[in-house]
């Protein structure tokens, strides 16, 4: 099992969903970044259950950090985050029942029965809650270098809500929200049509749109760790996540070159393109305009309605009504995680280019442009 993603900051995910904890460890921070307890407070509360269309399993996420931070600053040393798990009903689980387009049979296929099935175990959404923990650091130690995310629910059922199009106005206006969208009337109707799934017993999915403004021209590499690949790689890392897009995506499919080339131009000394349909990204490097990215979030598995599925353990065929704490869609969950593994990306390819020591200077003593 590889748990590890990153090269020069490495971030490694632990634990169960039902187990005594979950938790992250970060390698390879520089010393001296600032630790706000309340910022990674402030992120895990967009990620935490508030609502009716959220699961009724409800976490306090009162995360413990263990090492690597001293005095409000980093050490340089592997900085370890723990947040206890205090809300689990493991009698909800039967095992050897596969639920339908769930981790169970095919973690029993890798782990041959000794896996942790509980509440999925360490497949859960669940584990993501670290993600986020991280994101509170490397968030804030990114919006430093005047490099800011912002992730929105795109589309949900027949609901759409605007795009992005004043990035920096848009991705402020989300941190604050606590609904991602930009639109103000689309969030209200968003939870009346999850609301409606829930109450048919069903579960529905969506589309989110990220940008990342602000980011240093010339990072990634023209192949295997180009910056599209090393976004989707920790991407699809989310379970829900089924598609990835960048700028004009499939949609690329039906036009021409000469309405999707983004045409050049110097503009008050800076070089930049007229329109963004690659999503901030050449070569797979990084050219100076927002990074923009769409995901595909399938509905979650786990619903009420009966399935049919098998014993694996019995080896029979037999039907699932999925018991236990669920939400309807993950959607509004699924944005603070979006944002946390793009900070991770991108500050993992900024220190591969630049070195770690770049997050300890103002962007504008950097000169890197």
């Amino acid at each position: 099992m590889k748990n590890t993603f990153g090269n020069s900051i490495a971030v490694t995910v632990f634990g169960e969903s039902h187990g005594e904890a979950i938790g992250v460890v970060i390698d390879g921070l520089a010393p001296g970044i600032p630790v706000d307890n309340n910022r990674i407070e402030f992120e895990l509360s967009k990620r935490r259950p508030s609502s009716s269309i959220d699961t009724p399993r409800r976490e306090p996420d009162k995360f413990h950090i263990l090492s690597g931070v001293f005095r409000g600053k980093t050490t340089g040393t592997p900085l370890t985050i723990i947040i206890p798990n205090e809300n689990t009903k493991s009698e909800d689980y039967t095992y050897g029942i596969a639920r339908p387009s769930h981790a169970d049979y095919a973690a029993f296929c890798k782990y041959h029965g000794f896996e942790d099935y509980r509440g999925g175990g360490h497949f859960s959404g669940r584990i993501t809650a670290g993600i986020v923990a991280v994101g509170g650091i490397l968030l804030p130690m990114l919006e430093n270098m005047g490099i800011k995310i912002g992730t929105h629910i795109l589309k949900c059922g027949d609901i759409t809500d605007s795009a992005f199009s004043d990035f920096e106005k848009d991705i402020d206006a989300l941190k604050n929200s606590n609904f991602p969208t930009i639109s103000k009337d689309c969030g209200a109707k968003i939870t009346e049509k999850i609301s409606e799934t829930s109450k048919k017993g069903d579960s529905i999915g969506g589309i989110t749109q990220t940008a990342v403004i602000g980011m240093k021209k010339g990072v990634g590499e023209p192949f295997f760790d180009s910056l599209e690949s090393l976004l989707s790689h920790a991407l699809f890392s989310i379970g829900g996540i089924k598609g990835v897009e960048f700028g004009k995506g499939f949609d690329f499919a039906d036009a021409l070159g000469s309405e999707c080339n983004d045409e050049f131009e110097i503009k008050d000394g800076n070089i930049g393109t007229l329109t963004n349909n690659n999503g901030g990204i050449n070569g797979g490097i990084s050219n100076g305009m927002p990074i923009l990215f769409n995901c595909a979030v399938k509905p979650t598995p786990s619903i009420s309605l009966t399935q049919n599925t098998v014993d694996f353990v019995k080896s029979e065929n037999t039907e699932i009504s999925v018991k236990g704490r669920h939400d309807p869609a993950i959607i509004r969950r699924i944005c603070p995680v979006i944002n946390s593994i793009s900070a991770i990306v991108i500050a993992d390819a900024l220190a591969s280019r630049f070195g770690t020591d770049i997050f300890l200077k103002g962007a504008e003593k950097c000169s890197l442009d």
